[in-house]
């Protein structure tokens, strides 16, 4: 008999009461440390108390009342947004899925409104931009899409740092770009700064819009509030979730004004998106991402673990073979089956998160302290000691 949980999920036996910062706890007591934050979404560790103090009070006042009225909380956080990006306008989501469909309807609204029979969207071999129908039909892999077409047309799928087939096919007759600044699901593979100004360059040739998936690499998790900023680019239109929300679901379609100015009254809507509970959170998320001296703090963090991860590549190098990634968004290229390696980070009572590639995924907190950056690092050693006398 099917279970009453839909069973789509390969889920690890393991399930937790409560949690604190960078910890995690079972209900018999077992303390584990949490490498993947809820894939990259408890970008300030569990239970917060700004964000705890945050929700309660909002929660104490008012819950939902629809995006029929005028929501003070939406209004704040929109605000906080412009004001700390290159958007002039923002719409609230429920998750990176949503972010993904307003950002593919706003970039060919843009062009029907203009009268330009432009609909082709490029995008590239590797992304993971959600699980919708227009999510898969952009990512094109064939473990996204087996089994659920027809699929959404007008999508063409580019190989991953194939300069030469990015330049051919990003003609006058495309109407956006879509990319991630680093693949997450993909493997963690970033695209280098220069190619990000490179490609922000064709698509001003051509009039093509640039659409941004900074779901996963984010909300501070490079070091940079957005990944995109080490380039020194701009995006037209963004996708945001995870980490905005600080673990209450939360997602945003940043835009400039060009890009959005199609997207009038009626042309989308969302009955939870941008609802007080969720803004109340994402602006303490943002205020306190946005404090001086945060985001200098995760660079040296990130540093710190960096090195620590390169020194288990070059102690171990039958089960690693490479660190890739930026800020805390790292990953360790295994030589060893990942799930394995996963599979002994679980022995050793940490979180990390698998990807394509045969990548582990190391997603900490952006508040992981030093202590626990080498308490991660002595459980990564011994998971590879161990994997290392297995073979």
């Amino acid at each position: 008999m099917i279970p009453a949980i839909l069973p789509t999920y390969n889920r690890a036996p393991l399930s937790f009461e409560r949690g604190e910062g960078s910890w995690l706890w079972t209900d018999d007591g077992t303390r584990y440390l949490d490498m993947g934050a809820g894939i990259a979404v408890n970008a300030l560790g569990h239970a917060h108390p700004a964000l705890v103090e945050a929700l309660t009070t909002q929660a104490q006042a008012l819950w939902h009342v629809s995006n029929l009225y005028d929501i003070p909380a939406q209004q704040k956080l929109a605000q906080m947004l412009v004001d700390h990006t290159f958007a002039d306008t923002a719409f609230f989501t429920n998750s990176g899925t949503e972010s993904c469909e307003l950002a593919i309807k706003m970039a060919r609204k843009h062009w029907a409104e203009k009268g330009e029979p432009r609909t082709t969207i490029l995008a590239f071999e590797g992304a993971f931009h959600g699980r919708s129908s227009a999510a898969i039909a952009a990512a094109g892999s064939e473990k996204m899409t087996k089994g659920f077409g027809p699929l959404l047309p007008g999508f063409q799928q580019l190989r991953w740092g194939d300069h030469d087939a990015l330049t051919a096919a990003l003609t006058e007759d495309v109407a956006a770009v879509i990319l991630e600044p680093i693949q997450g699901e993909g493997g963690i593979r970033p695209v280098p700064d220069h190619c990000l100004r490179g490609l922000r360059e064709l698509c001003d040739k051509t009039g093509t819009l640039l659409i941004l998936d900074e779901v996963q690499c984010g909300m501070g998790r490079t070091g940079r509030l957005f990944a995109h900023e080490w380039a020194g680019i701009t995006p037209d239109i963004m996708m945001v979730a995870k980490g905005i929300g600080g673990g209450f679901p939360l997602g945003a379609v940043l835009a400039t004004e060009d890009a959005a100015a199609c997207m009038t009254a009626g042309t989308h809507g969302s009955t939870y998106g941008g609802n007080p509970l969720a803004c109340a959170v994402g602006a303490k998320v943002i205020e306190l991402m946005t404090a001086d001296g945060f985001l200098d703090r995760v660079g040296q963090a990130a540093g710190r673990l960096r090195q620590g991860l390169e020194g288990l590549v070059a102690n171990h190098p039958r089960i690693f073979e490479e660190v890739r990634g930026t800020g805390l968004l790292l990953g360790l290229k295994c030589r060893v089956p990942n799930t394995d390696l996963v599979a002994q980070n679980y022995a050793q009572h940490m979180l990390t998160v698998p990807a394509a590639d045969n990548v582990v995924r190391l997603l900490p907190p952006l508040t992981i302290t030093d202590d626990e950056i080498a308490a991660a690092l002595d459980r990564l050693d011994k998971a590879a000691t161990a994997l290392e006398q297995a073979v």
